[in-house]
């Protein structure tokens, strides 16, 4: 999700996320200050795909899909070691990409309107946001700073879907990978 959590979207967008507890140390402060999601609810993470379905076509069918989906993925290890830019926007790269992507393409195939970014991008590489700014010095000097705290592993064992209020994210579903 970027700056995804706006009131400009309405109540009920879903999105499906990894949470990076690991991050928060290193990037919360710069997320709190240049990131308007963190403010919230939105934990540091990676998006599997934004947006989902509208929270009101999540039902039962939906949800043990998602879980017979997501499941058949096996738990995996995430590095972070640089940044990367995106225009206007400073985040960090995790690394190998390859699991997140067969996570995005699995959800995708089963609800092919579901289209990460809405279908914005030709390759919604996976990404863990942390800076707006339309100015590249902000992200000269967060950059220099995170650099110093690279890099850091999580373990990825499930995907959070996560449902916007109007005014907050919250959890509503863990599916966990089981592989």
């Amino acid at each position: 999700m970027a700056s995804e959590g706006s009131a400009r979207h309405p109540a009920g967008r879903t999105a499906l996320v990894i949470k990076v507890p690991e991050a928060e140390p290193l990037v919360g402060e710069w997320r709190r200050r240049f990131d308007p999601a963190a403010a919230t609810g939105v934990p540091a993470h990676v998006s599997v795909l934004y947006p989902f379905l509208d929270h009101a076509r999540i039902d039962a069918p939906v949800i043990e899909a998602l879980r017979e989906s997501l499941g058949a993925h096996a738990p995996f290890e995430l590095s972070f070691r640089r940044c990367g830019r995106f225009p206007a926007m400073l985040h960090l790269v995790p690394e190998p990409d390859g699991p997140l992507r067969a996570l995005t393409r699995g959800v995708v195939d089963r609800w092919p309107e579901a289209q990460p970014y809405g279908g914005r991008y030709a390759d919604a590489a996976p990404h863990l946001t942390v800076a707006y700014s339309p100015d590249p010095g902000v992200f000269d000097t967060i950059e220099t700073a995170l650099t110093a705290g690279l890099p850091f592993t999580t373990r990825v064992a499930a995907v959070q879907l996560v449902v916007w209020d109007g005014a907050h994210w919250h959890d509503a579903e863990t599916f966990p990978l089981r592989g």
